[in-house]
């Protein structure tokens, strides 16, 4: 996992998790708290409400990118970028402010005129855009999209989600962003939900992560709560996120985001990170799902994904006959029965498992139901 240096913000594994807080100089946009278009009036929220509570990045919108309205041109956005460029002028605060634009004119323009970073929303469909971030050395939050200025983050399914990255590559600065929320009518919340689950996949191509589930549907939808009532779902979310490997959180609510991203950072799984001459990674890896997009980052064989993570399951009420049937089966097919005086337990990669069935001689139905029981939930 490559870290980014964002104007000297560091964002990666071997550090904190980073919270974008939200500026708005675009009437259209929906969360009304978040817009201004007095640059002294929006400075001062920024100092107050994002960098004293804690962002380490402020992105400013000059467009809503709602699928509901016109899409704004890049001379539209080049006109409302001189309040944006007042708002740097006037805050006091430290930190990262990134530009959210889908032309690269406008990304040009912000970068030259005091702005750190850029967050395409369309994900390079304008394929100048990587070049422009490169001229300027500039991180770049890359949205998932198709190759369309006017369709950000209109696709759905998790698979062409992580496909769609990869349009006009990356830059040696890009951080990816897998485009929750409802971009487009065919994005439903059960969507959300199994990209929210498959987030680790995402980290298979090696770039820092992005995520924006800031009071998302999705989440409300669970608990059954307003967009007023969300902030619970949002933050316990966010904890899952950045254990899950999210690097950047983007939010309204940037002290109650901070708080929630460090206790995820605090208590996620520690892995090796050891550089030297042979440098040792251990990968953040639990399914055969996640194995697969490493393999396919590395060129290496997708087939022995199923053999990169381990399941155990625990049997109880096995006979001694079963049990030892099922011991002299395990060892065949590479997995390990450890028995012990009250149970017993299954150990053995995804593959392993599944050759278990074939391999069993004598088994009661009861030990077969469980096996079948076993490759249904290895699958």
């Amino acid at each position: 996992m490559r870290t980014v240096d964002a104007a000297g913000l560091e964002i990666g594994d071997d550090h904190p998790p980073r919270i974008m807080g939200v500026l708005n100089v675009s009437k259209e946009s929906p969360y009304k708290p978040s817009v201004f278009n007095d640059p002294s009036e929006a400075a001062e929220y920024v100092d107050r409400e994002l960098i004293d509570e804690g962002a380490d990045i402020v992105d400013v919108g000059l467009e809503s990118a709602n699928k509901r309205l016109d899409v704004l041109s890049a001379e539209d956005e080049l006109d409302r970028l001189d309040t944006a460029l007042s708002v740097l002028d006037s805050v006091s605060g430290d930190a990262v402010f990134s530009i959210e634009t889908r032309y690269h004119e406008v990304a040009e323009a912000a970068l030259d005129g005091g702005f750190d970073m850029v967050n395409d929303i369309c994900g390079f469909a304008d394929p100048e855009m990587p070049r422009v971030c490169e001229e300027f050395d500039a991180a770049v939050a890359k949205m998932a999209s198709p190759p369309d200025l006017t369709r950000p983050g209109a696709i759905a399914e998790v698979d062409d989600i992580y496909d769609a990255l990869e349009l006009n590559g990356f830059t040696d600065k890009t951080i990816l962003d897998p485009a929750f929320g409802g971009w487009s009518e065919a994005k439903t919340l059960e969507h959300d939900r199994e990209t929210f689950d498959r987030l680790r996949e995402f980290r298979g191509y090696g770039h820092p992560i992005l995520v924006s589930i800031n009071r998302k549907n999705f989440l409300r939808d669970v608990a059954g709560r307003s967009t007023e009532e969300a902030l619970p779902v949002s933050l316990a979310a966010t904890s899952m996120a950045v254990e899950r490997g999210a690097h950047v959180v983007r939010t309204h609510d940037v002290k109650e985001t901070r708080d929630a991203a460090l206790i995820g950072h605090e208590f996620k799984r520690r892995r090796v990170r050891e550089p030297g001459d042979v440098s040792v990674e251990e990968l953040d890896v639990t399914t055969p799902g996640e194995a697969a997009r490493h393999l396919d980052r590395v060129g290496a064989n997708r087939e022995v994904a199923t053999e990169s993570v381990t399941r155990v399951f625990e049997l109880e009420g096995l006979g001694p006959d079963d049990r030892e049937s099922l011991a002299a089966a395990a060892g065949d097919a590479g997995a390990v029965l450890a028995a012990g005086d009250t149970g017993a337990l299954l150990v053995g990669s995804p593959a392993a498992l599944a050759r278990l069935p074939t391999l069993v001689t004598d088994a009661s139905d009861a030990l077969e139901a469980a096996l079948q029981t076993v490759e249904r939930a290895t699958n």
